[in-house]
């Protein structure tokens, strides 16, 4: 009877621990797996800017953080929204609440780092400061690279509508094949656009909602020209090839300017990059050398004349190496 009622109690536990496992996994799946981490991405692309007075109940409100209390911190903060529409425009999958979680971690690490190898404060807070913008840097560089593949597929887009148009589709079912048949991020931020409309958004905030998310020249051509069309009538067909046209005609030119540039910009950060670098190794190798500029107050004079003259110098350079097309 004993040996029943053990086999019994092991058999319960077995079916236990795997309906624990499966429901584990389910949830799992269905809050972090990859189906829902692509619909969150989504749902936080179609909330990231409505245009016009009525805020739709149907579309997920993005957040700035997890936590409510840091949220309503965040908010206090002015052009808080801002920075979230730079994250958002980036592509990553991150908060403003962790951006600057990770920006502070940084800072924090560089500073106590060199106080605790002694390397001195000013020192240690100029490290801090440095690895802090690291995560801006990476933000901005992300945001820069996906605006370039936004340029670059956007023309074979705007000829898939063009096409879509021709063969007697709607202008969303042409939206809602560029998102099915082009690939990110073109084929993402076409497919939040007809998400939007299908759930009754005016086409013309959808237009304006999409052109927050990418704040592209060539986009903007698009967007006007989708809605003085709505507007006034004409061939939208025809008019998209020659927006295409004109893309990839602009496109061409910005690659030969980028090509003759590319010489004055390697010079730009070579100069920009090299006191830096120089003044970091020196102090390396021996620390006392350059402690007269942050200990006599007209080293520190110096210091700060010299970073105004620099800050100064690589805008300079950056204006002439910065050639709009």
């Amino acid at each position: 009877m004993v040996d029943v009622v053990f086999l019994m109690f092991s058999v319960a536990v077995f079916i236990a621990v795997v309906v624990g496992l499966e429901g584990g996994f389910l949830w799992w799946n269905s809050t972090r797996g990859p189906e829902a981490r692509r619909i969150e991405r989504r749902l936080r692309a179609a909330s990231a800017g409505t245009h016009g007075q009525i805020q739709l109940s149907i579309l997920k409100q993005r957040v700035l953080s997890e936590s409510a209390g840091l949220e309503r911190l965040l908010l206090l903060l002015p052009r808080i929204h801002r920075l979230d529409r730079v994250l958002v425009q980036s592509g990553l999958s991150l908060s403003v609440g962790d951006f600057l979680g990770i920006s502070l971690m940084l800072f924090g690490f560089g500073l106590f780092s060199m106080l605790f190898m002694g390397r001195g404060v000013p020192f240690a807070i100029l490290l801090g400061i440095g690895l802090a913008t690291l995560p801006t840097w990476h933000v901005l560089q992300s945001r820069s690279h996906r605006l370039l593949l936004v340029e670059n597929q956007l023309p074979d887009a705007i000829d898939m509508i063009a096409r879509a148009l021709r063969a007697g589709h709607a202008f969303p079912t042409a939206l809602q094949m560029v998102g099915e048949e082009m690939s990110a991020p073109v084929g993402t931020e076409f497919r939040v656009l007809f998400d939007e409309i299908n759930y009754g958004v005016s086409v013309h905030d959808a237009m304006l909602n999409l052109l927050s998310r990418i704040p592209s020249t060539d986009l903007r051509y698009l967007v006007v020209a989708v809605l003085i069309q709505r507007e006034t009538g004409g061939n939208l067909a025809e008019l998209l090839d020659n927006i295409s046209t004109i893309i990839r005609s602009r496109i061409r030119l910005m690659g030969e300017v980028r090509t003759l540039s590319a010489e004055g910009r390697m010079s730009a950060w070579i100069l920009s990059l090299l006191p830096f670098a120089a003044g970091m190794t020196v102090h390396l190798i021996n620390p006392g050398f350059l402690e007269v500029l942050w200990t006599d107050p007209f080293g520190l004079r110096l210091v700060y004349g010299a970073l105004s003259l620099m800050a100064f110098g690589i805008w300079w350079m950056t204006r002439i190496i910065k050639i709009r097309v």
